[in-house]
């Protein structure tokens, strides 16, 4: 009998098919992490700018707000960030979900959460 080697098409489809569903999902992905590269990065310049203090919750409001129109953030909306007061500065915290259609029905959805501490003023 002759000795068969190597794979099939039918192995390669076997083989290739979740390394394109698992590279398809990352390009879906990409867009989603960069957002929230977009978001973690102002809540780390709030903590700069407001490092000396005078941080109060008008103010960090509104440089979020300012931040998030420069860098084109639509999702999470500024109603979306928490901010609370915590003893020595106020907590902000952006933690929300997001959602990348694959296909079809199926979406995945990816929880983010950070949160920083900003100086109050006094």
């Amino acid at each position: 009998m002759r000795r068969e080697r190597g794979i099939t098409l039918i192995g390669w489809l076997f083989l290739l098919t979740p390394l394109a569903i698992c590279l398809y999902a990352g390009i879906r992905l990409t867009p989603v992490y960069l957002n929230y590269l977009k978001v973690a990065r102002t809540l780390q310049t709030l903590t700069s700018q407001f490092n000396s203090g005078g941080a109060s919750e008008f103010a960090i409001e509104n440089s979020i707000s300012r931040h998030f129109e420069i860098n084109s953030v639509s999702y999470p909306t500024l109603r979306d960030i928490t901010i609370t007061r915590v003893p020595g500065g106020w907590r902000v915290v952006a933690a929300y979900y997001d959602y990348a259609p694959l296909f079809g029905n199926v979406t995945l959805r990816v929880a983010f959460d950070k949160s920083v501490i900003v100086h109050r003023s006094g």
